[in-house]
């Protein structure tokens, strides 16, 4: 098939799944009598999966995270991950663009698989990605390239033919190393300082992606 395909990372790029993350982990601090994180203090933390974004939290509480902790966080923010979490002011419309300009899509998430399809599905968009693949669906995960060439070869594209959008450092490293074309997410949680190399771009909102990623495309097939 080998189709031009456009590869989003989940939180901070397709979704703002930063409301649910918030209300899962002060649900947990509020049982350890902790006192209550806002989304400002939380959203640097994530990018990394929810475990580490978990120890992360409780660091800064001067706790170290435990197992019992971990899975006690895992199966409370699975059970509640696509409460309050929305897609992106004008993603749904770059998503449906992108499709009508002949672009396949897939999704490569550190999140993991379980919470990454109850949230897909809530918000009725699991079934425009050709692949989606989650932190614990695969051995490696970005920044790990192996993550996204594994994605890509779900959808059955060679990185040459794909841009990896993402709001987060992991996201590039793992977008330079497997030889794609890359847009980092501005609106996301994340920052990437610095320029970005000859294959990448900086997008403002999801609309640019209109845009943006079959200009990428286009350089990349140029040469």
């Amino acid at each position: 098939m080998n189709k031009l395909t456009a590869v989003f990372d989940l939180d901070g790029t397709l979704v703002d799944t930063l409301p649910d993350f918030t209300l899962s982990i002060n649900r947990l601090f509020a049982r350890m009598g902790l006192a209550a994180a806002s989304e400002v203090e939380l959203q640097p933390m994530l990018g990394d999966g929810p475990t580490v974004f978990l120890e992360r939290a409780l660091a800064a509480r001067g706790v170290d995270a435990d197992a019992r902790m971990q899975a006690d966080f895992i199966d409370d923010y699975t059970d509640y991950a696509a409460v309050d979490s929305q897609l992106y002011p004008g993603m749904a419309e770059a998503l449906v663009a992108l499709r009508r300009q002949g672009l396949q899509l897939a999704v490569c998430t550190n999140k993991p698989v379980a919470s990454t399809m109850l949230l897909l599905r809530a918000l009725q968009i699991d079934e425009l990605f050709v692949a989606i693949v989650a932190g614990d669906s695969h051995p490696f995960r970005k920044p790990d390239p192996r993550h996204l060439l594994h994605t890509l070869q779900q959808a059955g594209t060679q990185p040459s033919r794909a841009v990896m959008i993402g709001d987060n450092r992991n996201d590039y490293l793992a977008a330079q190393g497997a030889g794609t074309a890359f847009v980092f997410a501005e609106w996301g949680y994340g920052q990437l300082d610095g320029p970005l190399d000859i294959h990448g771009m900086r997008a403002d909102s999801p609309l640019q992606l209109i845009t943006a990623v079959p200009q990428l495309l286009a350089l990349a097939q140029a040469g």
